[in-house]
């Protein structure tokens, strides 16, 4: 018995091939085009992918995207036409493939690497591993008025929101430097910042691209009448670490514990700082021995 062409054509109608849409599929390439490459995925008329499809990477040539003869797996973008040819993507697939990685990588807390690619009011722009990400103004360490200083650079940030289906990743370098400064903290270290912000109960000190909180029970072993009389905004300060909360992100401070008598913060602001290094290391060992 023979097998025509005309068979062969009418087995293939008959037989039913995943080639929709979003189907995932193996392939091998075959010829490359000027505008793109055929692939051969099984089907009656080779698939075709175009060139802005081949890489998430649009720097890296089609030959060296798609090598002849090489083997691997393709995103579907468009059916079958009326010659049963459809349209790929490697870009697509690989977009899918990172949107998967950041969502795994959210979940554990990890620290991204980003590149700063753009600005604009409200923040900066990043590549990350291809995607487009975005860092607001408030979760950038060190952000004037001016953020074009901030393109070009290279940022560890932590994830605010990883959204594959609103297409949206929303970043913070100042979570991944809380981190990585929090992470290195302990109870008894001096640090030297500088004033935030005054409230009614207490002083916010930032230092290493974190904030901390210096309560006012914390400023002195005397009664502090205002905290406004010692503490001005943007004023340099040396505290130390009593307290670190990792899972509410919190630092607690103390001056109190420098204090040689209740309110010396008060009387000799200037000595109490200028000696800030020699009693921190007291106060150093005696947490120390308290938990022993």
């Amino acid at each position: 018995m023979t097998f025509s062409t005309e068979d062969f054509l009418k087995a293939l109608d008959q037989h039913s091939f995943d080639f929709q849409a979003g189907s995932v599929v193996q392939g091998k390439v075959f010829s490359h085009a000027a505008e793109g490459a055929y692939i051969d995925i099984g089907g009656k008329s080779a698939a075709f992918l175009p060139l802005k499809e081949a890489s998430l990477d649009t720097e890296v040539p089609l030959e060296a995207a798609l090598p002849l003869d090489s083997e691997r797996e393709f995103l579907i973008v468009r059916d079958q036409d009326a010659n049963g040819q459809v349209i790929l993507s490697i870009r697509r697939l690989e977009i899918q493939q990172v949107w998967e990685r950041l969502l795994q990588r959210q979940e554990t807390n990890d620290i991204l690497e980003v590149e700063v690619t753009g600005t604009n009011k409200g923040g900066v722009v990043v590549d990350a591993e291809g995607l487009r990400g975005f860092v607001p103004r408030s979760h950038l360490v060190g952000a004037g008025e001016d953020l074009s200083d901030f393109v070009g650079q290279q940022l560890s940030v932590a994830f605010l929101e990883v959204n594959p289906d609103a297409n949206k990743l929303v970043l913070s370098q100042r979570i991944a430097a809380q981190a990585a400064t929090m992470a290195q903290l302990s109870e008894g270290q001096l640090v030297e910042g500088t004033v935030a912000a005054l409230k009614p109960f207490g002083v916010f000190v930032d230092f290493e691209g974190v904030r901390g909180l210096l309560h006012v029970n914390q400023i002195s072993k005397g009664y502090v009448p205002s905290i406004s009389d010692l503490f001005q905004v943007g004023q340099p300060v040396k505290v130390v670490v009593v307290g670190i909360d990792d899972v509410r992100n919190r630092i607690s401070l103390s001056t109190k514990v420098l204090e040689k008598y209740p309110g010396e913060i008060l009387k000799d602001r200037d000595t109490l700082m200028a000696k800030a290094a020699e009693r921190a290391q007291d106060v150093a060992k005696m947490l120390a021995e308290r938990d022993a």
